[in-house]
């Protein structure tokens, strides 16, 4: 059985980004042009049992649309996007979980481990997050270490990406805070 992504490219601060979405609109992949030869080895990894076929496309999804909307600032534009994601009832628990994280905070792989109840399973959590096919939107970035010397760890677009990311989502996240707080009633 073959199985259709419709494959965009959109620049972004952080470099080109791949964005794949199925024919029915469901986000399935996100991730950096140059990490291309990873992402490929997760979607062999994700759909063992089908053959995914990435089709470029000129026409710009809603996906695309409000990913770069996320880059101009407003963070909560991929919150509602709908995602689609191979992957074990596991992976895919984990990654549900890291959606509920908002933007501007941060949690530990123990503490992701705890919300989806299985505390004891943080290196399998921290496996999980690293298979995330959906960067960005189902937000991976949000979860860092627990030591002190090391916060920054496990980013599949690398640390520098991770930085830019929980930099640009907690600037953004104060400004909107502060702003709420300022005008009642909003």
């Amino acid at each position: 059985m073959t199985t259709t992504f419709l494959l965009e490219r959109m620049e972004t601060p952080l470099g080109e980004m791949l964005l794949a979405c199925d024919e029915q609109g469901k986000l399935r992949i996100i991730d950096w042009l140059d990490y291309e030869a990873r992402m490929r080895v997760l979607i062999q990894r994700q759909y063992p049992a089908q053959q995914i076929t990435l089709r470029e496309t000129g026409v710009e999804s809603a996906a695309a649309r409000a990913v770069r909307a996320y880059f101009d600032g407003e963070l909560s534009a991929v919150d509602e996007l709908e995602v689609a994601t191979g992957g074990t009832e596991f992976q895919k628990s984990v990654w549900a979980a890291l959606r509920d994280i908002p933007p501007g905070e941060t949690i530990s792989y123990l503490e992701l481990a705890t919300r989806i109840g299985r505390p004891t399973a943080v290196r399998a959590v921290g496996l999980a997050n690293g298979a995330n096919p959906i960067s960005v939107v189902v937000p991976c970035h949000r979860v860092i270490g627990s030591g002190i010397k090391a916060p920054l760890v496990g980013y599949g677009g690398g640390l520098e990406r991770k930085r830019w990311l929980l930099e640009h989502e907690k600037a953004l996240a104060h400004e909107e805070a502060a702003l709420q707080a300022a005008l009642p009633g909003f």
